[in-house]
């Protein structure tokens, strides 16, 4: 999908006048898992929500679209939007797409992203570059864009989502190219809290450890979840709902003395 795609494909449904949104929220990856459980853990009146997604097939489509239709019910301004982030020009369609249908742009949750399982032997050349352009690269071409916008507005947050993997390295569960894109993902998170920290605006990431999905070919395997809550020391994995109070209470006028952090919700994996 172009990046042409990704500012033509979004559109409202229903809520509040958008002028009196108390905070307009773009989060990306909002068609299943953490994106889609924190868009309907924070959709209410007077905030309005640009959700997210690829967008790769019909079914990836219709998942963001009953998120929308949720957070709706919820009393939120909604719009959808459809980009591979991974394109040159898709991240900056997206803030463009934002401020275009919003007027402003609060807090960015820069959600979507992937983990490949692979070892650095195999590391194939494309592998890593995509992973470095969907993650890393992505986020930077969405916080330069956003910045104007965020320096305006009194409640602004950036997060960015990161993973145990960057932390957890075992030769038995590799994952060469996603823990080094999520690892510059969090130096590039760091660099932008130092350089906006003086215009007020905070830049977090929250670093989950294994959370259960709701679609894909590992969602309804047993043994892996089973695996996966035995490699973790409170002995359960996390919920998609887990990780959104975390980033929920980031986004809040409580954590406004945050900043600069990789916060770990991972059940003690990263423990040793």
């Amino acid at each position: 999908m172009s990046a042409s795609d990704a500012s033509a494909a979004g559109h409202t449904n229903g809520g509040t006048n958008p002028a009196a949104a108390a905070r307009v929220v773009l989060i990306t990856g909002a068609g299943s898992g953490i994106g889609a459980a924190l868009a309907r853990r924070i959709a209410a009146p007077h905030t309005a929500l640009m959700l997210h997604a690829r967008g790769a097939d019909d079914a990836s489509r219709q998942r963001l679209a009953q998120v929308a239709t949720d957070c709706t019910a919820s009393g939120a301004r909604c719009a959808t939007v459809f980009g591979d982030l991974a394109e040159r020009g898709a991240a900056e369609h997206l803030i463009h797409q934002t401020l275009a249908t919003f007027g402003a742009l609060d807090q960015l949750v820069a959600n979507a992203g992937h983990a490949q399982r692979q070892t650095l032997a195999s590391l194939d050349p494309d592998t890593f570059t995509s992973a470095f352009a969907a993650m890393p690269a992505a986020f930077a071409a969405l916080v330069r864009r956003a910045m104007p916008a965020l320096e305006t507005s009194k409640r602004a947050r950036v997060i960015a989502l990161s993973s145990f993997v960057a932390h957890r390295y075992r030769a038995d569960a590799p994952f060469a190219a996603t823990a080094a894109a999520k690892a510059a993902l969090e130096s590039l998170a760091r660099t932008a809290a130092a350089e906006l920290a003086p215009l007020g605006v905070t830049v977090n990431c929250v670093a989950p450890g294994y959370t259960r999905k709701d679609h894909g070919p590992s969602a309804d395997n047993a043994t892996v979840w089973t695996r996966a809550a035995e490699a973790t020391p409170l002995g359960h994995v996390a919920e998609p709902a887990d990780v959104a109070a975390l980033i929920a209470f980031l986004l809040s006028d409580e954590a406004r003395h945050i900043t600069g952090q990789v916060i770990h919700i991972d059940g003690g994996l990263t423990l040793g």
